[in-house]
């Protein structure tokens, strides 16, 4: 399923680029990043570590996949 950008919650599982693959990761935080944009910090699946987390960017009006 896929949702906008803007939607995404703390805790929703994506599919996103991290780490140069395609990956499930899980959403830790929501940044308000400005200008257009949204800032999210994941984590991959399986790593629920704050120090192996990454800051991924989508336009407000992107539609991002949600895992199952």
């Amino acid at each position: 399923m896929k949702i906008q950008a803007l939607n995404i919650q703390i805790g929703d599982r994506i599919v996103a680029y991290c780490n140069s693959k395609r990956q499930i990761c899980t959403v830790k935080q929501v940044l308000d990043s400005g200008q257009g944009s949204i800032a999210l910090t994941v984590c991959p699946s399986g790593n629920n570590r704050l120090s192996l987390s990454r800051v991924i960017r989508f336009h407000q009006d992107a539609s991002v996949e949600l895992a199952s």
